[in-house]
């Protein structure tokens, strides 16, 4: 049962949209006049500029610590080398590898510390700006049934223009 209601709904509706349709007719008007509307439009151009620039940075190479391994080696065998005695060959390779140890971590460290100078391009984008007029639409004057009508269109309609019509009864 509501299911042929809803049916009977929607065929009301279409019956009254066509015969709507039916109403509706479409005539020309003749183009009086069709003057362009100019608007100012300030346009972005973008423009990069790249130069070359000398940079100083430091070199930041990990600290590993093999600077203080292989300064410790060999101060421990030059301390070893020295000492004439065993007692001696000890106590020297001791002093040894920790003096060399010390010497390795700083000539590490400065190692580590260096600047570097270099070069390294730089680029910038600007913004160039210029004003330009541009056509954002037509007022259009059009004459039809002795009447004469303005609207405003995005386009040139040219000598006529398409008229939508629609007949509509009036209640008294």
């Amino acid at each position: 049962m509501k299911l042929t209601r809803v049916s009977i709904a929607a065929f009301a509706l279409l019956l009254s949209a066509s015969a709507l349709a039916q109403d509706i007719t479409y005539d020309y008007g003749t183009v009086i006049e069709s003057v362009p509307i100019v608007k100012n439009v300030r346009i972005s151009t973008p423009r990069e500029e790249c130069w070359v620039e000398d940079v100083v940075y430091r070199e930041s190479a990990p600290d590993n610590g093999l600077g203080s391994v292989v300064g410790a080696i060999v101060g421990g065998a030059i301390g070893n080398a020295v000492g004439h005695k065993k007692k001696n060959k000890q106590v020297g390779a001791v002093v040894g590898a920790v003096l060399g140890g010390t010497i390795g971590h700083s000539v590490s460290s400065r190692r580590r510390g260096m600047t570097v100078h270099g070069t390294e391009e730089v680029c910038k984008t600007y913004n160039d700006y210029h004003e330009e007029e541009r056509v954002v639409g037509y007022r259009v004057r059009y004459r039809f049934n002795n009447e004469t009508y303005t609207t405003r269109m995005d386009n040139d309609p040219g000598d006529t223009i398409r008229l939508r019509l629609a007949v509509s009864p009036v209640n008294s």
